[in-house]
């Protein structure tokens, strides 16, 4: 007698795990805390980013009569530093949630919208989206320092820059066909 099967090819019905199994499967299971420390680092090296943030926009003050040019890359590098933060939270909140354990803060107001819905796919997509954002900061950087930069250095940022576009074009399609349900074909005839 056949069993019916879960989406995925596993049996609906639960099936007794050998007791000399289990074990090593409950190990296999925990070892995932082992990633805990990495994002307590990751939060580490955000408080490095707020204390790079507060040194830079100390700088503004330190030269008022800065040019122009030089006050909107200073502004820039601001703004690199708030998306690079934005990224470290995203990686450490949906990362942690996602590999290691519930946060279980659903019902906190202050939960982010897209926690409720990420998965790695969609979170490679938001990763992808995030690096075009810092390379596109280095990118404008770059063009309003091109007179002190080597065409070989735009060049390459360019490049790099393009690459980012493309990845993260192949990931959103990826993503898509993946998300895509696939209907087993029916009996014909009908």
């Amino acid at each position: 007698m056949s069993h019916p099967s879960a989406p995925g090819g596993c049996s609906s019905e639960k099936i007794p795990t050998k007791s000399s199994v289990k074990p090593l499967a409950d190990f296999i299971f925990f070892s995932r805390w082992l990633q805990a420390p990495l994002y307590v680092g990751l939060v580490i090296a955000q408080g490095y980013y707020v204390y790079r943030f507060s040194l830079e926009l100390a700088e503004i003050f330190e030269k008022p009569a800065m040019s122009e040019n030089d006050a909107v890359v200073l502004i820039l590098g601001l703004i690199d530093i708030v998306m690079i933060s934005n990224l470290l939270n995203m990686i450490i909140v949906a990362g942690y949630e996602t590999f290691v354990a519930r946060l279980r803060v659903e019902s906190h107001p202050d939960c982010p919208e897209w926690l409720s819905h990420s998965n790695p796919n969609i979170m490679k997509v938001k990763l992808a989206m995030a690096l075009i954002g810092i390379s596109s900061i280095h990118l404008l950087k770059t063009f309003i320092n091109i007179n002190n930069l080597s065409d070989r250095v735009a060049f390459w940022q360019c490049v790099i820059h393009t690459l980012f576009l493309v990845s993260a074009i192949a990931l959103a399609y990826t993503g898509k066909l993946m998300e895509t349900p696939h209907h087993a074909p029916g009996p014909q005839g009908h």
